[in-house]
């Protein structure tokens, strides 16, 4: 894993700083539509996001366990996306800061107000007032707590144990994405011409 001084990283940490504070503003803002939707579509999109967070907490913590000796051997073979996988772990306080830091914490903000969405939704479906709707929002909000530090400490678990299988798999999906447009954009250059012949 490629280490770096705290001066050499700070371009990048007041790039992620940066990029942290519309994100956050716009996501934060996005949790506003669930006020308009039925509680329990609220929750299953609360429960996705816990899950978002957990998934990119896992996936940092991947990025600073794995090691690239595996993955050389899979490169020397062939394997796809195991020359993306090289990149991702010599790049693993990036990835690590923007997955854990990022997107993590993010989805954690989120959770928390989407929680408290779905607690004034179900108070008013089901008419809840006084210290029941109090009771509600506390109770919701507590469980989506439990389930998202359950989430995360399970997946850094499996993270700190298969780090490989883990960053692998993100490889070839970020090495997909990748290739995608690019064979969109071969075919477009391939109609252009034959549309000129």
């Amino acid at each position: 894993m490629k280490r770096t001084t705290l001066r050499g990283s700070l371009p990048f940490i007041f790039t992620v700083s940066v990029i942290s504070l519309p994100l956050s503003g716009v996501f934060d803002t996005a949790t506003i539509f669930l006020d308009e939707v039925r509680w329990y579509v609220g929750a299953l999109i609360v429960v996705g996001i816990v899950l978002v967070g957990a998934l990119f907490d896992m996936l940092g913590v991947a990025a600073a366990a794995a090691r690239e000796t595996p993955f050389h051997a899979m490169a020397a073979k062939k394997v796809f996306g195991a020359k993306r996988a090289i990149t991702i772990v010599r790049n693993a306080e990036k990835v690590s800061s923007v997955c854990s830091d990022v997107v993590g914490d993010i989805a954690g903000v989120l959770s928390g107000a989407g929680a408290l969405a779905v607690s004034v939704q179900l108070s008013d479906t089901f008419h809840v007032t006084g210290w029941a709707k109090e009771l509600t929002t506390i109770v919701l909000t507590a469980l989506v707590t439990s389930i998202t530090v359950g989430a995360k400490a399970m997946g850094k678990t499996l993270a700190i144990q298969s780090p490989t299988p883990i960053i692998l798999t993100a490889a070839k999906i970020v090495e997909t994405l990748f290739i995608i447009p690019g064979r969109h954009h071969k075919r477009t250059r391939q109609t252009a011409r034959r549309s000129r012949s």
